[in-house]
């Protein structure tokens, strides 16, 4: 069949978001965020919130300081300058029982070699009881966090003797063994295969039915598409974009392509205006058009699109003060 190009256009509708966001005030709040170190300015002038049970993804290219800014939130570096707030308090003077109330799922997986899977959950535990309240049960009963987090088989095993993917999914385990308020996941899922990410993706959706906030950084595009309320794109130390991934493609006036078939053969176009453009589509041919597809923009599409965008306008800028200094 011949592939054929037509004309018209169309708008995407708001994508559904998972999670149940209050109207509490921000359970995360920075402003005007900043790190240096030395001459470097790795952050300057990050600013965003989070609502209770709201999950936001946190993009970037490498060095773009994700991770740095994660560790200020968590209270594991200190910052240069701004503001920021956790559970209403300063990360820099957050203190035991400010920490019972987050998780943190790193990179790097922690070493607990010669302890079983469910004893290991149940000790680490142990040390979130004294921080229990009627609105915060703590700590999750460790065989139903073993069956959460798919390792039910291997619950008696001893930790040494797991795969690379189930010691992730312990790692994830040991983050909310306290059911924390907050949850903060740096690339969560790697090394995990597409069952274990679905499971994990699933618990995720969980937790924020159950009103935690959870913050993630991912270089899966995808995983972050499908898992977050908003996407927060960082680059060049500042967040150049904020909101789902619907609303970033439709900033970006990202085309969407539209395929279809009509007497044997195969048509396809692409348009900022597909809704109006499918139905002029039907108005001309009626039930003449079969296999109607609309594809719209990845967030991959447009986070590098946006990345992009970005890095010329800061070409240009420094371009401009090298002239006016005369280089």
């Amino acid at each position: 069949m011949t592939v054929h190009t037509a004309d018209a256009d169309g708008r995407s509708g708001p994508a559904a978001t998972s999670g149940s966001p209050s109207t509490d005030g921000p359970v995360i709040d920075v402003n005007d965020l900043r790190m240096r170190y030395g001459t470097n300015d790795v952050l300057n002038g990050v600013s965003f919130t989070a609502r209770r049970g709201e999950i936001l993804a946190l993009l970037g290219p490498n060095g773009a300081g994700k991770t740095t800014t994660i560790e200020i939130l968590e209270g594991f570096r200190m910052r240069s300058a701004g503001e920021a707030r956790v559970l209403g308090t300063d990360p820099a003077q957050g203190g035991e029982e400010w920490r019972a109330g987050l998780g943190v799922v790193l990179q790097s997986w922690r070493d607990h070699a010669k302890w079983r899977v469910r004893e290991l959950l149940h000790h680490l535990g142990t040390f979130y009881t004294p921080y229990a309240t009627e609105q915060s049960p703590r700590p999750w009963d460790a065989d139903e966090l073993v069956a959460a987090v798919g390792l039910t088989a291997h619950a008696n095993k001893k930790v040494m003797s797991l795969s690379g993917g189930q010691r992730r999914r312990l790692d994830v385990a040991i983050g909310i063994v306290g059911r924390p308020e907050v949850l903060f996941l740096d690339e969560p899922t790697v090394g995990f295969d597409p069952e274990a990410r679905r499971e994990f993706h699933d618990l995720v959706h969980r937790l924020a039915d159950e009103r935690t906030t959870i913050l993630l950084t991912t270089h899966d595009l995808d995983e972050a598409e499908k898992l977050a309320d908003r996407i927060l794109i960082l680059a060049g130390g500042r967040i150049i974009a904020d909101g789902s991934a619907d609303e970033l493609s439709r900033k970006m006036s990202t085309g969407a392509e539209v395929r279809w078939a009509r007497d044997g053969q195969r048509f396809v176009h692409t348009t900022t205006e597909a809704t109006p453009f499918v139905r002029e589509l039907f108005a001309q041919h009626g039930d003449g058009i079969e296999d109607l597809e609309v594809r719209r923009a990845s967030l991959e599409d447009t986070y590098m699109a946006m990345v992009q965008q970005h890095e010329a306008g800061d070409t240009e800028a420094a371009a401009r003060e090298f002239e006016e200094v005369g280089g």
